[in-house]
């Protein structure tokens, strides 16, 4: 049995163990939207404008700091990625990199992953109610999702910097109460997601087509896909909940 074979077939295996859920509730980055088309251009303009204003010194930190922190929280990130430098450089780089990643997305050139669309528009379809639940920004968010004219597919947009929120777990749990949903599917390339959708008792789908987090950064998945239109099989193969 070929290595495609053996996937398909655990794939199947894992339908049974699925039921269908009322909403899907999406990570953005890593998982709809192909971040590093948008940040790394956005990454190394920032760091010119910091050393121009005296605000850092040295050369830029490497771009696979930013990328293997992408799910964290902005605050979190840039401990990462420069820690040593200080707390009003941070937010600093916090206002220059929206700025920069907005002007970025309106400047166009930016990237969904393949069949993201096509994949929304047959899910909403088929009467799944659609959301966002992303550690991003709140303008951020709102940005990719009118330049990539997305907004009519997603029934709310919840981000960290909107709801003031410390984990994602915590941003889930707001989202599901002020919608009134009792089952739902997270779907999400990060850790982060696992543990938002674990400890909120619902379904974890993870992504792996990405690449930007550890090899163990999907373990507690309910389900591993390797591309997005794989949602639909799983969505059609799920069952119904009594």
């Amino acid at each position: 049995m070929s290595n495609d074979e053996v996937q398909g077939t655990e794939l199947s295996a894992v339908h049974s163990e699925l039921n269908k859920p009322e909403a899907i509730v999406f990570d953005m980055d890593g998982t709809l939207f192909q971040t590093e088309s948008l940040l790394l251009p956005a990454y190394h303009k920032m760091f010119d404008i910091l050393r121009e204003e005296g605000l850092y010194t040295g050369p830029t930190p490497p771009e696979e700091r930013i990328l293997s922190s992408l799910g964290m929280l902005l605050a979190d990130i840039w401990k990462k990625v420069m820690p040593d430098a200080d707390e009003a450089v941070h937010r600093r780089a916090d206002e220059l990199l929206l700025q920069l990643e907005v002007e970025g997305l309106e400047a166009g050139g930016t990237l969904l992953y393949p069949q993201v669309v096509e994949t929304l528009t047959a899910l909403k379809e088929r009467g799944v109610r659609l959301f966002v639940a992303s550690n991003g920004l709140e303008e951020y968010i709102h940005s990719i999702v009118v330049v990539h004219e997305l907004k009519e597919l997603f029934e709310g947009l919840y981000s960290a910097g909107g709801q003031g929120t410390a984990t994602k777990t915590e941003l889930l749990r707001i989202l599901l109460d002020n919608h009134g949903i009792k089952s739902a599917w997270m779907v999400g390339d990060r850790s982060s997601d696992v543990e938002a959708g674990k400890g909120n008792a619902q379904t974890v789908i993870g992504c792996a087509y990405a690449g930007f987090g550890r090899q163990d950064e999907l373990k507690g998945s309910d389900v591993i896909i390797t591309s997005f239109d794989e949602l639909i099989e799983l969505y059609d193969n799920a069952s119904v909940s009594e």
